[in-house]
């Protein structure tokens, strides 16, 4: 299936990726509420006080984030914006005399900050009035209208793949309104996707994960199937909750674990998206926001300055040296997807004088593949080759760069 073409859309979702995840609601206000649970949770105890989207944004480029996603509306019903659907959300909050709008905060926020703006909804409804299963695509299909019509350009928005009691939506009608109002909006997940879900929420990919995706059939509204999709890795930076909780601050990733996630995401050809809880004032967590910007600040120093390598196109690869002699221990492939994704199979060599080592073997390279080695002096006879061991027609690498992490050497 290596004829199958990303649009113009997906390779532009590939370049983000890296993003945040804001998972804010009334259940901020409702310590101990977990999914599911269905208990009732009073719209008027929403009050951050305090709350300040530029302050999540910020934290996002400080992050080397390139987009966020904010839950508009969870499974328990509670609308961030000012819906006229429904009294269940801020219109009844006590927060600024329920006349806020988080939405709107928040989509104000990302575009200052240069970020793309993505909205998370759930299909799924609790908490608020029950609806009979005719009225409930009428009322889908005007809060989503409502979010694709009051706040300009949505990038991205993110289905949460859990349903509605059982509820069978008219998938078709739901997909044809969101692509009239938002002709260039990503879609996650469900019914007509332009980005996969890897399958698991630890923020890991497989290590040979293709984009050819043979859809369900309730997922490929529009008929196009197989179809090529690109893939997002979802997780938590406090591994036990996807709200805010004070009880789990323990449980923060470190920034080993952060940067250890990047790599078995991005550095697999699929995108990272790390949710963070905003507390009840409406803030990130001092911890969790200076973590994600020392991760930033590691990321941008690991991949600040290539080495000057050189590269010759051979029949059967690709050599890699260099004119003076460097350590090196990080090496980024990328492939030109631009026609499908064509490399089946890679291996980079370690060549010194007349004998050939092997250090990586993959059947993927994607949009990005970081292959990290040990320590290697290349240099005066000592070079790198990536050989495409078995590729397709036009199977071409678009980037290639070779890096020193010192870490490595001064551990």
């Amino acid at each position: 299936m290596s004829d199958l073409k990303p649009c113009a859309c997906q390779l532009e979702f590939l370049d983000w990726e890296f993003g945040l995840f804001f998972h804010f609601g009334v259940r901020t206000f409702h310590e101990g509420r977990a999914d599911w649970d269905e208990v009732y949770m009073d719209p008027a105890a929403f009050d951050p006080a305090n709350l300040d989207c530029r302050q999540w944004a910020d934290t996002a480029k400080r992050a080397g984030a390139n987009y966020c996603i904010l839950t508009a509306k969870h499974h328990d019903g509670f609308a961030l914006w000012q819906t006229e659907t429904t009294d269940y959300g801020v219109r009844a909050a006590k927060w600024k005399g329920g006349k806020g709008d988080v939405v709107k905060e928040f989509t104000d926020a990302c575009r200052e900050m240069g970020l793309k703006t993505g909205l998370y909804y759930s299909p799924a409804e609790f908490g608020s009035v029950k609806r009979a299963p005719e009225e409930y695509d009428e009322y889908f299909i005007a809060q989503i209208t409502e979010l694709l019509t009051r706040y300009g350009k949505i990038d991205y928005l993110w289905f949460d793949g859990c349903g509605a009691g059982g509820h069978r939506f008219d998938s078709r009608r739901i997909v044809d309104t969101i692509r009239s109002l938002q002709p260039e909006i990503l879609l996650f997940n469900l019914w007509d996707p332009d980005v996969g879900w890897i399958g698991n929420e630890q923020g890991v990919a497989p290590e040979d994960r293709r984009y050819a995706t043979l859809l369900p059939a309730e997922n490929a509204v529009r008929g196009e199937n197989p179809r090529f999709l690109p893939y997002e890795c979802d997780c938590k930076i406090r591994p036990n909750n996807w709200f805010w909780s004070r009880n789990d601050a323990d449980t923060l990733r470190s920034i080993d674990e952060i940067e250890g996630l990047y790599d078995l995401s991005v550095g697999r050809g699929c995108n990272l998206l790390l949710n963070v809880g905003p507390d009840d004032r409406g803030l990130l967590p001092e911890r969790d926001a200076a973590t994600l910007a020392a991760f930033g600040e590691r990321l941008r120093e690991r991949f600040a300055s290539p080495l000057p390598v050189k590269t010759e196109v051979h029949e059967d690869g690709v050599l890699l040296t260099l004119d003076e002699p460097s350590p090196a221990n990080t090496l980024v492939l990328e492939e030109d997807l631009t026609a499908g994704e064509k490399i089946n199979a890679f291996s980079v060599f370690f060549r010194l004088g007349e004998k050939e080592f092997l250090l990586a073997h993959g059947h993927t390279v994607g949009h990005k593949r970081i292959v990290r080695f040990p320590v290697l002096l290349l240099g005066d006879g000592s070079e790198l080759f990536i050989r495409l061991t078995d590729a397709d027609p036009g199977a071409r690498l678009k980037d290639i760069r070779l890096y020193f992490d010192r870490r490595d050497h001064d551990a």
